[in-house]
């Protein structure tokens, strides 16, 4: 590894993410355990045997693969896992805190009918009603990316007869869409990073919160001569180590790559799909250099030079993020280029009437939910999407409080991910597939119980227990057991057949029409793991790592270009008001030429009601302010394209 991006990982990149990347600073942990072990409500530890146990953390989008550190069976501590590739030896700065959010009062106690306590014989009893009553009108909406978990309420799904399954809006199921939906593929797309040469990173900020970031960070450390490039509306942490950022709008992402689609084509690429000639001739029409400049403001000699080094280089891959049109898109490119885009299987079912997981991605939850009866599995949409979910009575299953769980009808306290056994299959992302699972580490303190086995009380689904799930799904593809509770990975090493595959010549023909909102400037939101994600508000040990350009106090903080300020008439520590969507933020400004004219950046995961002192009333929420619109492409649901107007106050 060179020292230049050795440096880069430890001390710039994704903050905590980069700094947890590395296993020197593992001593600065230990210090912060100590002092975390002041607040009151961690347990005082026992004289006994230190040990580092493997299992996985759910508290990420993507899942780590970690080591959590006990003594006399007691958790104090999260590292690394070297001997999983998921992990490689890092870990999240949400993962980080999972002892801390373990013992966290905010943790629930016990099962809780609209407000008051019930036994779990009760509750049952009460959501076996509901769902006799329900009929087909019952929904699930899960947080879980990687989980077995989602094949247990699938099928209970389909044992009423509703396909309502619906994930929390993310790259991969933007990726399922496009790759699974539009272009007629199988499996599930990952990406070569480590291998390649040259890495277009098409609105994807993997260094930082798209996919499994600490193999990314991994694989950009390990890659010492590859050259990565990031497009997007702004400077984000991952763009500024990267060797070029080139700025693109988040609408107008499919038509740039579209756009680099042609200089690729002009130099002779093709792929024997069956829509080749079609997608061609709609690209060299249709996303000339200067129709796509007038759409994006990209200009064409900055397209030219993205052009020219994926086209030299020997194993080039595009990693795509947004909407399902730039998705699409760039797999497209990726045919064309035939680089460093892996398709990887999907692990077999453990449970035979449960979706797939292209099925279970297949619903547009921003276009709504509306059920008789909602099950929420470790999600937050009352928080990220409060006008798009509506339910008769909704179950809300979560180890600690949130927003959704305020709003819930019946609270179902599950686990800790430490405390229940667990996996991680094929988090999106990586160029293999990769199985993990992981075990309880420690006692539950609290009167919770594993969602498997509720669900499966619920329903004949041909298991007694989720633990029984588990071992089915283990032999099911072909994994030992004994070394996956060791934490060691299984890998896939297959190729599903990719000769079906389309360009999606018909629908990415529109790609060169960006919707975008009315307001005076677009909105650039953005996830840094250590603020927090749709599901996970910020950990205990977090907010000293929030940097004064998302927080200064308890006010949220926008960052904008000198431009853009002097058109709004505001400037450094302005007060504004930015209005969108279904309401309005406040926040405070922040100057950074890093973002492009008329746009104005605004960090994700803050301004929570609910929750515990390091989460609650910090900063607002930037999600009342994105709108769902149509995207042109492919006509689903985006929130690319998300105007504002601001107003100083």
């Amino acid at each position: 590894m060179s020292v230049a991006r050795r440096a880069f990982i430890q001390m710039t990149v994704g903050a905590t993410v980069g700094i947890l990347f590395t296993p020197t600073v593992w001593k600065a942990l230990d210090d912060v355990s100590i002092w975390t072990q002041n607040w009151p409500w961690i347990p005082r530890l026992k004289y006994g045997e230190n040990k580092a146990v493997a299992t996985v953390s759910k508290m990420c989008e993507s899942g780590c693969a970690v080591k959590v550190r006990t003594v006399a069976g007691e958790a104090f501590g999260t590292m690394g896992n070297t001997e999983n590739p998921i992990s490689g030896g890092g870990v999240c700065p949400l993962c980080a805190n999972g002892v801390q959010v373990k013992n966290s009062p905010n943790r629930i106690k016990s099962p809780m009918l609209k407000g008051e306590a019930v036994t779990w014989d009760k509750a049952k009893e009460i959501v076996a009603e509901k769902l006799a009553a329900a009929g087909s009108k019952v929904a699930v909406i899960s947080g879980d990316q990687t989980g077995t978990i989602n094949e247990v309420f699938s099928a209970l799904l389909a044992s009423k007869g509703s396909d309502a399954f619906y994930a929390m809006p993310c790259d991969m199921q933007s990726a399922c869409k496009a790759w699974n939906g539009l272009m007629g593929g199988s499996g599930q797309v990952g990406y070569d990073m480590k291998g390649a040469d040259v890495v277009l990173l098409a609105g994807a900020d993997a260094l930082e919160s798209w996919g499994p970031t600490v193999a990314n960070m991994k694989a950009f450390a390990d890659n010492e001569g590859g050259k990565f490039i990031f497009a997007g509306p702004f400077q984000t942490k991952t763009a500024s180590v990267t060797s070029k950022w080139v700025p693109v709008p988040a609408e107008g992402m499919a038509a740039f790559t579209l756009g680099i689609c042609y200089y690729v084509l002009q130099a002779g690429k093709s792929v024997p799909a069956a829509d080749f000639d079609q997608f061609k001739a709609m690209v060299m029409s249709g996303y000339t250099p200067a129709k796509v400049e007038a759409a994006t403001g990209v200009k064409a000699d900055a397209m030219a030079e993205v052009a020219k080094q994926l086209l030299t280089a020997k194993s080039p891959v595009v990693v795509p993020g947004g909407s399902v049109g730039a998705h699409a898109a760039a797999f497209a490119l990726n045919l064309l280029l035939g680089g460093g885009m892996k398709v990887l299987p999907e692990f077999a079912k453990a449970v035979g009437s449960a979706m797939s997981r292209a099925e279970m991605m297949k619903n547009d939850i921003l276009q709504g939910v509306n059920a008789d009866l909602l099950f929420v599995y470790e999600a937050n949409p009352a928080y990220v999407l409060a006008d798009q979910v509506k339910a008769g009575f909704t179950v809300a299953f979560d180890c600690v409080n949130t927003e959704t769980t305020a709003a819930a009808d019946l609270v179902l306290p599950i686990p800790h991910s430490y405390e229940r056994v667990d996996d991680l299959a094929s988090p999106y992302g990586l160029p293999q597939a990769t199985y993990t699972m992981g075990a309880p580490v420690c006692k539950a303190s609290l009167d919770v119980m594993n969602a498997g086995d509720f669900v499966l009380g619920l329903a004949d689904l041909g298991f007694e227990s989720f633990q029984e799930v588990i071992d089915a799904k283990v032999s099911a593809i072909g994994a030992d057991a004994d070394s996956l509770v060791e934490g060691n990975a299984f890998v896939l090493d297959e190729t599903p057949d990719v000769s079906g595959v389309t360009l999606a010549a018909s629908v990415l023909g529109k790609a060169a029409s960006p919707v975008k909102g009315t307001g005076a400037v677009a909105v650039a939101p953005y996830t840094l793991l250590n603020v927090g994600t749709a599901n996970q508000a910020t950990t205990p040990n977090a907010p000293c790592t929030i940097s004064n350009n998302q927080l200064v106090g308890d006010k949220l903080v926008v960052m904008m270009n000198g431009t853009t300020a002097k058109k709004l008439g505001v400037s450094v520590g302005s007060k504004v008001k930015l209005s969108g969507g279904s309401g309005e933020c406040q926040a405070l400004v922040q100057l950074f030429e890093g973002v492009m004219d008329g746009v104005v950046a605004a960090p994700l995961g803050m301004g929570h009601t609910t929750g515990d002192e390091f989460s609650k009333g910090k900063g607002d929420n930037v999600y009342k302010i994105l709108t769902v619109s149509s995207e042109a492409a492919t006509g689903a649901s985006t929130w690319a394209g998300s105007t504002v107007n601001v107003a100083k106050i």
